[in-house]
């Protein structure tokens, strides 16, 4: 051992938040969550994953993947033999940013051509028996 390896403490380490005749708040500041002991901050993160909400509803649910639905009956107000994404535009007056979908709800009697749109197998099943096509 040499004389450069020697450490001497002649002063003792404060201990901090412990009252006494030095020591009130020691160091801390007053009041507060930082001054209390046992203190933890929590993470931002934390703070985001409660304020998501926990339980299904109204706000949470999926959106459909058709923006318009349509019925078989729906086809026979329609004017004209074809029909596709213009024809229904015209009809109900919308610009349709997703897809459109025929569904076999209702009859259709008069012959008429599907371009473009998206049909049930059943809905298809009763156009072709009236004399229509899809594409």
């Amino acid at each position: 051992m040499q004389l450069h390896n020697i450490s001497i403490k002649n002063k003792r380490e404060k201990r901090v938040a412990r009252g006494g005749k030095r020591g009130t708040t020691g160091g801390r500041g007053t009041k507060g969550q930082k001054s209390r002991s046992g203190h933890r901050i929590r993470p931002a993160q934390r703070d985001l994953l409660i304020r998501i909400p926990k339980l299904r509803g109204y706000r949470n649910k999926p959106k459909s993947d058709f923006n318009l639905v349509l019925h078989l009956s729906d086809l026979e107000k329609i004017k004209g033999d074809v029909i596709n994404r213009a024809t229904l535009m015209t009809h109900f007056g919308k610009k349709f940013k997703e897809e459109i979908k025929i569904l076999d709800i209702g009859e259709i009697k008069k012959p008429v051509k599907i371009e473009g749109v998206k049909i049930s197998k059943s809905a298809k099943e009763k156009i072709e028996k009236a004399g229509g096509s899809v594409k």
